[in-house]
């Protein structure tokens, strides 16, 4: 049995059965480590993003700031990582072309994916984090491929 929990800037998936450490840690919100002080001062460091296993448990997800969440591989080793935006116009914002093909759940979701290296309060597309729209719920259904995801007062359904 494995289950998954969530820190200020990672997420560690563990086995009940393995006591030596997780079998998978995923950087989440690496980008924030120079920002942590900023952070506790207007209280964002309280922000708690769920966290859900996807019913094959191959992949993890989480929430983040400005409306996005990402979507991670969880085999040990795996290098897959997906950010998306939840947002009924995902399209206004420019998007990168992928600096290498994706062998994921990223290929046929229907909104837009993100990639790139992550840096301080900027996207993989050069623009700026909003610390205020934080998409802090999200669910992956136990037997489809689907996630809903809640951003301020609305509720986007994603299917792979």
């Amino acid at each position: 049995m494995e289950f998954l929990c969530s820190f200020p800037c990672k997420s560690k998936l563990w086995d009940i059965n393995m006591d030596s450490g997780p079998v998978s840690t995923f950087q989440v919100h690496e980008y924030l480590r120079p920002k942590l002080c900023d952070l506790y001062e207007n209280d964002s460091i309280f922000d708690k993003f769920e966290c859900c296993l996807s019913g094959d448990g191959l992949r993890v997800a989480t929430g983040s700031y400005s409306n996005l969440f990402r979507v991670f591989g969880s085999s040990p080793g795996s290098t897959e990582a997906t950010t998306l935006e939840a947002s009924k116009n995902p399209m206004r914002r420019q998007v990168q072309t992928p600096s290498r093909p994706s062998r994921s759940l990223s290929s046929s979701l229907t909104r837009v994916v993100r990639r790139g290296a992550e840096s301080p309060g900027v996207d993989a597309n050069g623009n700026s984090f909003d610390f205020t729209t934080k998409l802090l719920h999200l669910a992956w259904h136990p037997s489809e491929k689907s996630i809903a995801c809640a951003a301020a007062n609305s509720l986007y359904m994603y299917y792979a």
